[in-house]
């Protein structure tokens, strides 16, 4: 028997493309190495776990609202503030989410086949004793995280965004290296649960890529919490000193920990897939090298998702699939809008953008005006007891259409979708303006945040209750 596709690697990407050819009546096969089931760092390690943590740490410790329920916080007992409580929800979501895939792929004649695939030649994968032929591969391995020279993975207090995910006993103190999104996330889940962590980042601000304001106001946040934050900085050496971990810093600064997380980016899970001995292309950090259409360099194989790289996104992973299938069957589907992505930060608080910054869009030459409307003066956000987070819409000073929407509060990743959705439809201004939205509802701000765009372009400030 000979498959039309065969897809190695079970993740978002693998998943969306087997079931979007089995739609088209293609005979599909998807190969899973992973004993959990499909899912990928999706369900398993990255995604949906680090949110899972998330909400598990807001729940257990009322940190969501802490100042209205301080009391309640301070009263939490300690036996409520340990790696099982942490964790206890973690196995019911990744199982939901791993039954679901399966059911999916069941659901439209997907043959799931565990196992490790090896691609024998551009038409044939060996699983196990078996060697499968097909007219078309899918390579959807995604990603791990990389791991780089001078910390001691062997050592158990030493951590990556893997393996923290085995963690035993919560540390009294943790160090994160590298404050980008993943080491920020674990960050703020650490700290909720009454670790003293200390964040290490290389540049001089935390997820540069953010628009400065909300960069501003997450790192407040964050050492408001408690955070130690230590900017412009790198880790020259670590070393086992008894039963602490001693980091020194390049700037001089030694600090002693129970345990390490380092997060330093991720590579492609290429290596024995036999990849290089077919031909396919792949770059210095095991990532495979694809066209515009996911194709690589060999005409019948593709890829897609974490294992191609940025954005390196489950959301952008799913419709790569798609795309990938449309692409080697010529099948007629509609674009995908990549271009207004959101990209949402599970902080405490959420962060959440899309479009483009101020700053960007200033380094272009493009004239812009911005609004902004804080949770503070806002009723729902008042319920809620959010206090610091705020709406931020970056607008065309001439056309007055909406170009980024940047968004710092509890449900940012949520909210967000309104600016995408005006975005994406050429909106602007006026459309908020016009709208008549639900009170009270965190949505309201982005009223407000276009009145006090629309006041600067009429020279006058409009106060955020008018």
């Amino acid at each position: 028997m000979v498959y039309d596709l065969i897809v190695i690697g079970g993740g978002p990407t693998g998943e969306k493309a087997a079931v979007a050819a089995a739609f088209f009546d293609k005979k599909v096969a998807l190969v899973e190495r992973a004993s959990a089931g499909p899912g990928g760092a999706m369900v398993h390690t990255g995604t949906l776990p680090s949110k899972t943590l998330r909400e598990t740490a807001l729940y257990l410790t009322g940190s969501r609202s802490r100042e209205l329920y301080d009391e309640f916080f301070q009263g939490i007992p300690d036996d409520r503030r340990n790696a099982k409580a942490l964790m206890c929800r973690l196995p019911t979501v990744t199982g939901l989410q791993a039954d679901q895939i399966e059911q999916n792929l069941e659901r439209h004649g997907v043959e799931l086949i565990a196992g490790e695939g090896v691609l024998v030649d551009a038409t044939h994968v060996r699983v196990g004793d078996r060697v499968l032929e097909a007219k078309n591969f899918l390579i959807a391995t995604g990603s791990s995280p990389r791991r780089p020279a001078g910390f001691d993975f062997d050592d158990p207090e030493v951590h990556d965004s893997d393996t923290i995910l085995e963690l035993e006993r919560l540390p009294k103190s943790f160090a994160i290296i590298g404050g980008g999104v993943i080491g920020s996330e674990y960050a703020c889940v650490f700290s909720a649960f009454g670790c003293k962590i200390e964040v290490i980042e290389k540049r001089p601000r935390l997820m540069s890529f953010l628009d400065e304001a909300i960069s501003d106001a997450l790192m407040a946040s964050m050492e408001k919490s408690g955070i130690a934050l230590h900017l412009d900085d790198g880790v020259e050496r670590v070393e086992r000193v008894g039963d602490k971990l001693q980091l020194t810093l390049v700037s001089g600064k030694v600090m002693e920990v129970d345990q390490v997380m380092v997060s330093a980016g991720r590579v492609g899970n290429t290596s024995g897939l036999g990849l290089e001995a077919v031909g396919v292309a792949l770059d210095e950090r095991k990532l495979v090298i694809v066209d515009e259409h996911l194709r690589t360099n060999v005409p019948n194989i593709y890829a897609g998702g974490d294992v191609i790289g940025r954005p390196a996104l489950a959301s952008t992973a799913m419709e790569q699939g798609r795309l990938a299938v449309a692409a080697m069957f010529g099948l007629e589907i509609p674009p995908r809008d990549f271009d207004t992505i959101p990209a949402g930060i599970y902080t405490i608080p959420e962060a959440c953008a899309c479009g483009q910054t101020e700053q960007e869009l200033v380094a272009k030459g493009i004239p812009v005006v911005t609004g902004t409307s804080y949770m503070r003066h806002n009723a729902r956000g008042q319920i809620i007891g959010d206090t610091d987070g705020f709406v931020k819409l970056v607008f065309h000073r001439d056309t007055k259409k909406l170009l980024g929407t940047h968004i710092i509060c509890e449900r940012a990743t949520e909210l967000i979708h309104v600016g995408q959705a005006v975005q994406r439809l050429g909106g602007g201004i006026d459309y908020f303006i016009e709208a008549v939205m639900s009170y009270p509802s965190l949505t309201v701000a982005y009223k407000y945040a276009a009145y006090d765009a629309l006041g600067k372009l009429m020279g006058r400030t409009i106060h955020p209750l008018e």
